[in-house]
């Protein structure tokens, strides 16, 4: 008989020690906290939307977003720019592109490394398992931004649907 409970354990277990791991490589690569690495995954995949913008695709507020944009800045990692009437877009600067390409690239080594325990079928399977679980994240979360934020879109789109952009889709549609 399945145990429900178990594989609800085993999967909370997984998933803590996979943030846990993820977070830490992703701000040790980018020298800068969550949000602020999240900014610039967001940045570097949609140049030029304004500030609040980048808050609602990493789950902050106006002001919040705006004084982690100010951090980026004194990094020299984005700059603003006047956009029409009130609006400032931000752009990442050539080291806030680099900052976020190691970033996504130190976000994967753990993923890859911990993936590497498994053989070929193992990961496909896992691959199908995975579709329904972020098709359900989403109905909860109602964000693919949010969901999305420290995602390597090219990996998950290049050959592939992306399951979060799939499920945003049939929910429009």
């Amino acid at each position: 008989m399945h145990d429900s409970v178990r594989t609800a354990n085993l999967l909370g277990a997984t998933a803590l020690a996979v943030t846990d791991l993820v977070l830490a490589d992703v701000a040790r690569a980018a020298g800068v906290g969550t949000s602020a690495a999240a900014a610039l995954v967001v940045l570097s995949a949609t140049p030029g939307i304004s500030v609040t913008e980048v808050g609602r695709r990493i789950g902050l507020s106006q002001p919040a977003a705006a004084r982690m944009v100010t951090t980026l800045e004194a990094a020299d990692l984005a700059h603003r720019r006047a956009g029409s009437g009130r609006e400032v877009s931000v752009q990442l600067t050539p080291a806030g592109e680099r900052a976020a390409s190691e970033l996504l690239a130190a976000r994967g080594r753990p993923l890859t490394e911990l993936l590497s325990a498994l053989g070929p079928a193992q990961q496909a399977a896992l691959a199908d398992l995975l579709t329904p679980l972020l098709a359900r994240l989403y109905s909860q979360v109602g964000n693919s931004e949010l969901l999305c934020r420290l995602c390597d879109r090219a990996s998950c789109t290049s050959g592939a649907t992306c399951p979060i952009g799939q499920a945003e889709r049939e929910r429009d549609g």
